[in-house]
């Protein structure tokens, strides 16, 4: 397929904000796609480069866009700055500096799809001595072959800026409509694959029975089942009686896959962390019995002194560590929590009602103090459980997760199965959308930060500005983490791609007219970084933000 044409898509979601006219022009293009280039244009319409479970990257920063982008079109790389500056987007002055290039090939292959991935993809691999010069190549090659749109589309694929306003439930619609299949269907396979590229290839080719008998595939993470928040511990009793509560854990969430000697893990957000947690493989080689399995629990730092837990905050310096792991290793060691089991020896088990799956990952689990079964509280007395609830607060842990004992794993959030308890006065989860760059001392960093809210269209609407909370040492990593994530910049002011999830505590929500969303935080602080077990999809909401403000006893 023409790289053109998947182009000249791009350019109709851009103008087109309805999901309804999104969801069909998706499927216009799908209906010209061949089966096997299926999957790679649907990665490309989510503007990635690899599905969201691969662990690789393509490992290229803006400054190094910028060098290419000059060597490709014969200008200096000031003027690509200065083009970047006033356009506001690096993807934006590649068009523009191409449509002005003196650079032009006499005789241009046109580019496909086919030839888009597999560079682009081979960006990951390009590492050690001479790895940027291979990168600024693979690149260069696509540009000068690009026209000026194709080159605008190109850049941001790379830097990850591609916004065309596709959520998934415009890609399901579309898979829906394209090959005359139930979204029900589409949404099954969805949850275990996964990747709606492969979903997409088989609902052409296998319609709603392909879809219905999809499985899970060790080694590719599900969709995990997430919990409702409950305003109180009688209220759960009162609708299910005798419930299973285990401690929630401060720490990450871990979905482990076993397939004879080999094991993958994987973050709440389908991240592979194999190679961080070299210990916890070790753990699972002990501690699992099954022959294949994917189950799940929390990992905890714990002080290698004296075995208490340790905050979230000292794990997620594990989850992003690529060096020095066993250094990190000796310094933050894990315990892991184990509470569910989804696939066993076999067999699948979604279906099964908690209790059951209780028992096999019970007869599963070889446990240790490292390696064990999450502790839980089976009772429908709510002073036993409210007793239980408050050690899991002394001990630093973030409240109770209550679960109907009947429920089967149902993926996403739903009513029924899963319930959150946690301190009436709750933080909120948010997105840096924006920073400004420190004076004095801290002139080199970013300190304070623009605060997010998800609305219903998925975009993120500033309620405050955050700048205390942080060390300095934070500060110092958290201008690290942002400067690639910059998008804008106007004077001490830089507008941020909303990729950031942080814990955000304050005192209270107030009306604003200053900010987007109508709303301000009252002295907010940083609490943690969540963006290693939350993605921005996941971030607090308008609805939440509004339903706080009125917990507070203030009309509207």
């Amino acid at each position: 397929m023409k790289y053109s044409v998947l182009v000249e898509t791009y350019d109709k979601l851009e103008k087109n904000p309805g999901k309804i006219a999104k969801a069909e022009i998706v499927s216009e293009l799908l209906k010209e796609t061949d089966s096997e280039l299926i999957p790679n244009v649907v990665l490309l319409l989510n503007g990635l480069v690899f599905p969201i479970y691969r662990p690789q990257e393509t490992g290229v920063a803006q400054q190094l866009v910028i060098k290419t982008i000059a060597k490709s079109y014969g200008v200096s790389e000031n003027e690509v700055v200065k083009k970047f500056k006033s356009s506001g987007d690096l993807g934006n002055a590649a068009e523009i500096i191409a449509k002005s290039s003196k650079n032009i090939m006499i005789s241009k292959k046109e580019l496909t799809v086919e030839k888009i991935v597999h560079n682009l993809q081979a960006l990951a691999s390009q590492t050690g001595s001479g790895s940027q010069d291979k990168k600024i190549s693979l690149i260069s090659e696509l540009l000068s072959q690009a026209s000026p749109p194709e080159a605008k589309y190109i850049v941001k694929t790379i830097l990850g800026q591609l916004r065309v306003g596709i959520a998934e439930g415009i890609i399901r619609d579309a898979i829906s409509k394209t090959f005359s299949v139930s979204p029900e269907s589409v949404n099954h396979a969805w949850n275990i694959l996964s990747d709606f590229g492969e979903v997409a290839a088989i609902a052409k080719e296998k319609g709603d029975k392909g879809l219905k008998s999809v499985k899970p595939e060790l080694g590719k993470p599900i969709q995990v089942m997430l919990a409702e928040k409950a305003e109180s511990i009688e209220d759960v009793i009162e609708e299910y009686g005798k419930v299973i509560s285990e401690k929630k854990y401060d720490g990450a969430r871990c979905q482990i896959h076993k397939k004879g000697d080999r094991f993958w893990l994987y973050t709440r957000r389908l991240e592979e962390i194999t190679k961080q947690f070299p210990d916890l493989v070790e753990l699972c080689k002990k501690g699992i019995r099954a022959k294949d399995c994917i189950i799940e629990g929390e990992i905890l730092a714990v002080d290698h002194k004296t075995g208490k837990p340790l905050p979230f905050q000292r794990l997620s310096q594990r989850i992003h560590r690529i060096y020095d792991i066993e250094k990190t290793i000796k310094e933050i060691p894990i315990q892991m929590n184990l509470f569910d089991v989804m696939y066993a020896n076999g067999k699948v088990l979604f279906d099964l009602p908690l209790e059951e799956r209780h028992k096999i990952l019970e007869s599963i689990v070889k446990q240790s103090d490292s390696f064990r079964l999450a502790e839980e509280v089976v009772s429908d007395d709510s002073k036993v459980m409210e007793k239980f609830y408050k050690r899991a607060l002394e001990e630093g842990q973030e409240g109770l997760m209550m679960k109907n004992p009947k429920a089967g794993y149902t993926f996403g959030r739903h009513v029924g199965g899963w319930y959150k308890i946690k301190p009436t006065m709750e933080n909120l989860d948010l997105v840096i959308i924006g920073a400004t760059w420190g004076e004095g001392k801290r002139v080199k960093w970013l300190t304070s930060y623009v605060l997010g809210v998800r609305d219903s269209s998925g975009r993120f609407l500033a309620c405050g500005m955050m700048s205390t909370g942080l060390t300095e040492e934070e500060y110092e990593k958290m201008t690290k983490t942002l400067r690639p994530l910059i998008t804008k910049e106007k004077g001490k002011n830089v507008e941020i791609k909303p990729k950031v999830v942080i814990e955000v505590g304050y005192q209270e929500i107030q009306k604003s007219p200053t900010y987007e969303s109508g709303y301000a935080l009252r002295f907010p602080r940083f609490i943690r970084d969540r963006t290693a077990d939350k993605s921005p999809s996941e971030a607090d909401d308008m609805k939440r933000l509004l339903n706080l403000y009125k917990s507070q006893g203030r009309a509207g």
